[in-house]
């Protein structure tokens, strides 16, 4: 059986083109055409006036709290099940994390949760789109007004996905995007914030470039960031984003495909989605509610050339973080029984299928 891939990129003619013109043109760095274009089409896609790229998820992440005055003696609430960079922005302002629990059906953050842990020192929450499937945003975006919080969409893993028609990242003060070699679309490395707030989304665009000012030549302000996108990694990425309905259509597909195969084994659950939503489905992930070693399950499944990997280790179990979790016991329960199939967007129906009739059978064995 030919390697059934977990997330590797889809890169092919296409993006050579657009690469080949970026370095024919010189447009290798920060200064070029190719970046402008690629926030622009992005905020069209995406539907906000304005989308400004930076280096990475994690830098859109910080330059977004950096932008909203956060810092010390402030609390943001997030969840404890999600990649630890969607934590660590919160430290590096200085702020202090507070992590609650998830939903065991859906696995994001939990509304309940947010609405116990709010204080006098809460400032914003940081909801997650865990695999690219959307968060309660009407529950979120109710106790952010009733207790007068920002809001910063973690979106790096939900490109694509809705909630009642608007695109994640589309519902609070700033949403925040990942562009890493595993995602929906890539730039190689690259993330992007978007924004309704015009005045907001030039500031970072300033501080971004080292807070900058042009006009007076070498003159800073401010303190900035380097945290620009390269024109080479923007003519990657809108070559990608032309693509994007493709690997949308696919990623919906293969999960479609694991329900299919997986859907008599009542011990095996899949990520609940919220009513009127629409996952993007970045990776397809199971729960496997029966005595089974995951680990020993994904060593069977590598020899038969099958990649999995684990969920992530819920936030509260990092050392340098427990001082700052409440009991996450569904984060538990998740990754003690969760594992990502293979999402790959260069894997073909027949393959995804393949893979879970054998999942299928190792499970019933």
């Amino acid at each position: 059986m030919r390697k059934v891939e977990l997330d590797a990129p889809n890169l092919g003619e296409h993006e050579k083109q657009y690469l080949n013109k970026c370095i024919d043109l010189s447009f290798v760095s920060t200064v070029g055409p190719f970046v402008p274009e690629f926030e622009e089409k992005f905020a069209k896609y995406i539907g906000v006036r304005k989308a400004i790229s930076v280096q990475s998820g994690t830098a859109a992440l910080h330059i977004a709290l950096y932008e909203l005055g956060i810092g010390k003696g402030d609390e943001v609430i997030v969840p404890a099940l999600t990649f630890i960079a969607t934590i660590n922005p919160i430290l590096y302002v200085e702020a202090k994390p507070v992590i609650v629990d998830v939903d065991l059906e859906t696995w994001n953050i939990d509304p309940e949760e947010i609405k116990k842990a709010v204080t006098k020192n809460t400032k914003a929450i940081i909801p997650v789109h865990l695999y690219g499937n959307p968060c309660n945003m009407d529950a979120i975006m109710k106790i952010a007004e009733e207790y007068n919080l920002y809001v910063i969409e973690d979106a790096t893993e939900s490109l694509g996905a809705t909630y009642k028609g608007k695109q994640t990242g589309t519902f609070g003060d700033f949403g925040c995007f990942s562009f890493n070699g595993n995602k929906l679309i890539t730039t190689g490395g690259g993330g992007m914030v978007v924004t309704g707030d015009e005045k907001r989304a030039e500031h970072i665009k300033f501080l971004v470039n080292q807070a900058r000012d042009d006009s007076k030549g070498y003159y800073h302000p401010e303190m900035g960031f380097n945290y620009r996108m390269t024109n080479i990694e923007a003519a990657l990425g809108l070559a990608q984003l032309k693509r994007i309905d493709e690997f949308l259509n696919k990623k919906r597909k293969f999960r479609q495909i694991y329900q299919e195969v997986l859907i008599d084994l009542p011990y095996v659950k899949f990520q609940k989605e919220c009513n009127g939503t629409e996952g993007s489905w970045w990776l397809t992930c199971i729960k496997i509610e029966k005595d089974v070693n995951i680990d020993s399950l994904m060593e069977k499944l590598k020899e038969k050339g099958i990649q999995t990997r684990r969920i992530f280790v819920p936030a509260c179990e990092m050392p340098y973080l427990k001082k700052y979790s409440t009991e996450c016991p569904n984060a538990y329960k998740i990754y003690q029984k969760g594992i990502c199939l293979p999402s790959s967007t260069l894997n073909t129906a027949d393959s995804v299928k393949g893979a879970g009739l054998i999942i299928k059978e190792l499970l019933n064995g």
